[in-house]
């Protein structure tokens, strides 16, 4: 099976375009303030509008209010919620929409109990635990915490890069990569090699 590829905290316009044409399969919006790649409605709008079809558009929230995702969904095509804080799986559920159940991986994590609790998610996206940051550190996280066998998806993240990308897929075999500061030029800005190089370390890991 093929590896997807998602690359979130997309800024701009140019960016995204470009991680389309490259062969992308889903672009991320950060719906989160603190965070150096978050966007407006306006922006998120200007974005998803110059994006060619079959490009999915995955939504990032941070225990955000109801009232103000609701805002999101009503104005920006959105086809998956990310949510990556502590949200309990009731709350996941009222938007009738697909999501995934973003992870920090410690220790202690439980990934076969998380299934189950979340058990109508898309996928979990499994990323490194930081204690003040909520994703997009560079960090990675010890990849045999992640059990062979699991009830949904894995989606991997957490230190991805072109350079490790293949080992990721050799060793975990996820449903999808999920990448971001490793194809940046900078926080929100978007490196065009770099994205490419990271598309093509994916491919080689699934034919090896």
């Amino acid at each position: 099976m093929r590896t997807r590829v998602k690359i979130c905290g997309f800024t701009r316009v140019e960016d995204a375009v470009c991680a389309a044409q490259l062969g992308v399969d889903a672009i991320g919006l950060v719906f989160y303030p603190p965070s150096p790649r978050n966007v407006d409605i306006e922006q998120a709008v200007k974005i998803v509008s110059a994006l060619p079809t079959f490009v999915s558009v995955v939504a990032l929230f941070v225990d955000e209010r109801e009232a103000r995702i609701r805002e999101v969904l009503e104005r920006v095509p959105v086809d998956c919620i990310q949510f990556h804080g502590d949200e309990p799986a009731e709350d996941c559920r009222i938007y009738g929409k697909r999501y995934m159940k973003a992870v920090s991986m410690q220790q202690d994590v439980n990934i076969p109990a998380l299934a189950q609790h979340y058990h109508d998610a898309a996928g979990l996206l499994l990323d490194a635990w930081h204690p003040d940051a909520k994703g997009g550190t560079g960090s990675q996280f010890d990849w045999e915490l992640i059990p062979r066998q699991c009830a949904l998806p894995i989606i991997l993240a957490g230190g991805l890069a072109a350079e490790n990308a293949k080992q990721a897929v050799q060793a975990v075999r996820p449903y999808a990569l999920d990448v971001s500061s490793g194809v940046e030029a900078e926080k929100g800005i978007k490196d065009a090699l770099k994205m490419a190089a990271f598309l093509r370390a994916v491919n080689e890991g699934d034919k090896s």
